[in-house]
């Protein structure tokens, strides 16, 4: 019998309409494009507006709307819907259970999984298992995070970091030999002190006091949790990379969690990685936490060729983290997209007329 893997067949994303750029954050905060783009290298970042839609299962729900009629996949053969986000729209129901109920997906079932920004790295190998087992052969994956949600607008160290956005994935069983390979994946819950939301769960919750505190926001003490990201997801690439022989002449790209412009390229580079085969998308998307890595494939994806290597890597409260590495299954989406550069190329095309293209072109 053939051995089933994973892979993933199909991408789909959403952004909110409203960008706010590093001007605008200026005159909320003391701060300066120059300070944010050397210390994060963010420029702009995506904001869900109240009267444009509301919570995170809005932004998956039309990403996943675009997944299903990209592939033009039958909404009754998705047999399993998970959702990594840290930012639900409820404690419950679930998010997975608002995105299967509003794309009326009749033979599904799903549920929500929280590790901070390595959710959707650790979805994807959970959702590869259930693949594996047999039992399932079509499943989506979403990642994203209404980050402004839980953002203080009055902290210059957090608030520039953090933006709005959400992607899907199709995944389906082959017997090719593609899809996800390999995977590395840890915590140690070290990470408490250093980087959390302080309220709002049953150690401490709500109160008149812990909302005046501003204790429903992130917390992060930047340093520490630079410090241990560099090193951990180095760890978890170069471990990946070793145990299966991937070296800079044959890995296609490295798909980093968009938390930092000096991670990213701090991780790629201790495995010899130019930034020319890194998926960077944190100068005009920030930080969407479980929305990261779906992103980057979701802009990237009309450069990926089947075969292609990828080595996933992120990092995330708690801490959590890892890599995983991926065999690319397809060849790239048949739209032709601007890359993520030409979005700052007097003369080309602007963000805004990039991204309603992208929507016309997907049908969104």
């Amino acid at each position: 019998m053939d051995k089933i893997n994973a892979v993933i067949t199909g991408v789909g994303g959403y952004v909110p309409d409203y960008i706010l750029d590093n001007e605008e954050m200026s005159r909320i905060v003391d701060t300066s494009d120059e300070w944010i783009m050397e210390r994060i290298g963010v420029k702009t970042r995506h904001i869900l507006k109240p009267e444009q839609g509301s919570g995170t299962s809005y932004m998956m729900t039309r990403a996943a709307a675009q997944l299903l009629r990209k592939t033009g996949v039958d909404p009754g053969s998705v047999e399993l819907v998970i959702c990594a986000t840290t930012t639900p729209d409820y404690h419950f129901p679930s998010t997975a259970s608002l995105v299967i109920g509003a794309l009326g997906l009749k033979n599904a079932f799903g549920f929500d999984m929280e590790a901070a920004c390595s959710g959707f790295l650790y979805a994807m190998e959970l959702g590869a298992a259930y693949i594996r087992s047999g039992r399932y052969k079509r499943i989506i994956l979403c990642g994203g995070d209404h980050m402004s949600s839980m953002t203080n607008y009055t902290d210059r160290n957090t608030c520039p970091i953090f933006g709005d956005g959400a992607a899907c994935v199709m995944m389906e069983a082959t017997t090719e030999e593609v899809g996800l390979i390999d995977g590395v994946y840890r915590v140690d819950g070290k990470g408490l002190d250093h980087l959390q939301m302080k309220a709002g769960g049953s150690h401490k919750m709500p109160t008149h006091e812990t909302v005046d505190a501003m204790e429903h926001t992130v917390y992060q003490e930047g340093r520490a949790v630079y410090k241990h990201a560099v090193l951990d997801m180095s760890s978890a690439v170069k471990t990946i990379a070793e145990r299966n022989g991937l070296t800079r002449d044959n890995i296609a790209w490295v798909v980093p969690h968009q938390a930092n412009i000096n991670i990213e390229r701090s991780v790629a580079g201790r495995i010899g990685i130019q930034e020319d085969h890194i998926m960077i998308n944190i100068d005009h998307m920030a930080n969407t936490s479980g929305g990261t890595l779906p992103l980057c494939l979701w802009e990237y994806e009309p450069q990926l060729k089947k075969g292609d290597k990828l080595i996933f890597t992120a990092f995330g409260a708690g801490f959590t983290w890892g890599a995983s590495y991926m065999i690319w299954g397809y060849d790239g989406a048949p739209e032709a997209a601007k890359e993520p550069a030409e979005f700052y190329k007097e003369g080309v095309i602007s963000r805004e007329e990039w991204y309603a293209k992208r929507r016309r072109d997907d049908g969104s």
